[in-house]
């Protein structure tokens, strides 16, 4: 008899192992996940603790205090808003819902990696498309499409490159691309880029039936410890995802708070503020002590660590561990040579500059 063994597909899946400090008693500044240094609002703090007292009841299966906030923060319709548990549970929930064997789905060569993930589960075929130093190809990814494409991921501003691509290019490929196909839109960082060409996908998701639209909590509102995302999609795509999604994904304290999160304009507006000053700073101090940065609209960097024999990769992030650092490797995305880097609090960005130049200078 055969052991039991799961679908080839999912044997092509790596499990993710996030950058973690020994638990050695010391004070770790933690750069290497894109949260927020500024933490969550008050009144989401607020919130969540009201929420403690609830906790021996089940969430409302409908989600419909979270969908009514959401739907009147971005101004859309509340028949077309779907939570899940974090971005990431959509993004899989969306594959497995329009995608199986025998099916292609798109991805670009450096887009986020749960894409992967969540196409080789549903037992899909990834097709990459290459990008242009470090942007999406909008032509690439159209010439890569077939009759088998059945979706197509963007993520747009892009993790780990921090690069975008503005909204005519995104109406470019959404044209470009076969009717069958259904493109998402991955805008988890939407909210740190505010430029007049830019869109987080909500038009085009309103103009066409064949386009998702995939938002956070995690980044600018601070929830990434209580892992909220949601939808904005078609009444077709909403309908499959609420078909498989499970009855109570999101919990009460989730809930609670990230609806109360979104009432705060103000922390909205310190967080923007905060990565509005330091990113550039950021970026700048990096390149003073010898790295590439590439630009970014997110609240973070991708950074090249120069060539020499001497200094690799792994001995800068030895060297910053040691100092009590951590930074993300983005092997996986085909970039040994560089580093993401997460804005952090003024003290956490100046730290991290001077243990850089100990080692660069």
């Amino acid at each position: 008899m055969d052991l039991l063994s799961p679908r080839p597909s999912v044997g092509q899946i790596k499990p993710y192992r996030p950058a973690r400090p020994p638990r050695d008693g010391r004070r770790w500044i933690d750069l290497s996940l894109t949260h927020n240094p500024l933490g969550p609002s008050p009144l989401a703090l607020d919130a969540y603790c009201e929420a403690a007292t609830r906790i021996h009841c089940y969430p409302d299966w409908d989600q419909e205090p979270l969908r009514h906030a959401i739907a009147r923060r971005h101004s859309i319709d509340v028949d077309h808003v779907v939570c899940t548990a974090g971005s990431e549970e959509l993004i899989h929930l969306v594959a497995q819902a329009f995608a199986g064997p025998g099916d292609e789905v798109l991805c670009h060569e450096r887009g986020y990696r749960g894409f992967l993930k969540a196409i080789r589960a549903a037992g899909a075929t990834a097709v990459i498309a290459a990008e242009r130093d470090m942007v999406v190809d909008v032509e690439a990814l159209i010439d890569r499409a077939s009759e088998r494409t059945r979706i197509c991921f963007l993520a747009n501003p892009n993790n780990p490159t921090g690069t975008y691509i503005p909204a005519d290019a995104v109406q470019r490929l959404r044209a470009g691309l076969p009717p069958h196909t259904l493109l998402v839109l991955d805008s988890a960082y939407a909210d740190y880029c505010r430029l007049p060409d830019y869109s987080d996908g909500t038009e085009i998701v309103e103009n066409c039936d064949n386009v998702m639209l995939i938002r956070t909590f995690s980044k600018m509102h601070g929830l990434a410890g209580l892992r909220v995302g949601w939808g904005y999609g078609p009444a077709t795509v909403i309908e499959a995802v609420n078909a498989i999604r499970g009855t109570f994904n999101v919990s009460l304290p989730a809930q609670l708070t990230a609806a109360a999160a979104l009432s705060d304009a103000g922390h909205e507006e310190a967080t923007f503020a905060h990565n509005a000053q330091w990113l550039p700073w950021l970026s700048r101090e990096l390149e003073r002590v010898g790295l590439r940065v590439y630009p970014s609209v997110c609240n973070f960097v991708l950074a090249r660590v120069p060539t020499d024999p001497s200094l690799g990769t792994q001995a800068v992030i030895d060297h910053l561990a040691h100092r009590g650092i951590l930074v993300k490797a983005v092997t996986e995305y085909g970039l040994s040579d560089c580093l993401r880097i997460t804005v952090g609090r003024e003290e956490e960005n100046k730290a991290l500059v001077v243990a850089l130049a100990e080692i660069l200078g």
